[in-house]
């Protein structure tokens, strides 16, 4: 096999440094009951949704670590929020991380809310068995050489 077809990290050595953004969003689908006790912080489990931001955040700045071929950068901010959906049955996630590097920070955004799905699921699912992650994707990025690109 050709050195060409081998995985490799991206040189961005050459690049220059500038602000970057990225920000990704994610939907946590249940039942209306289940919906209402995690509003209220009544799961058994406890809050979920103060324990989905801190992992959340801490996934944002683990990622070189779950994703092979990611750069490891200075993430400047990260933050993790939840809005309630007008049909009651499910929230959004949104998590917008920031840096100064060489390279955008998507996958950080990414990896943020994919975690924090991932502990509203684990623990929603002991009282709601139906529970569903939707719909993780980019939103919007800005920075380096593509300038804004809104994709909402």
């Amino acid at each position: 096999m050709g050195e060409k077809n081998r995985v490799r990290m991206i040189d961005v050595g050459q690049k220059p440094d500038s602000e970057r953004e990225s920000v990704a969003k994610g939907r946590v689908k249940m039942k209306a009951s289940t919906l209402e006790l995690l509003r209220k912080g009544k799961l058994p489990k406890g809050d979920a949704l103060a324990a989905a931001q801190v992992a959340g955040i801490m996934a944002a700045k683990k990622t070189p670590q779950l994703i092979p071929l990611c750069h490891p950068l200075l993430l400047t901010e990260v933050k993790v929020g939840y809005a309630f959906d007008q049909t009651g049955e499910g929230l959004e996630i949104t998590a917008s991380v920031r840096t100064v590097g060489k390279t955008g920070v998507e996958m950080e955004a990414l990896t943020a809310v994919a975690v924090s799905a991932l502990t509203i699921y684990d623990m929603c699912k002991g009282i709601d068995p139906a529970v569903q992650i939707q719909n993780i994707r980019l939103s919007r990025k800005r920075g380096g050489k593509s300038g804004e690109v809104i994709l909402e």
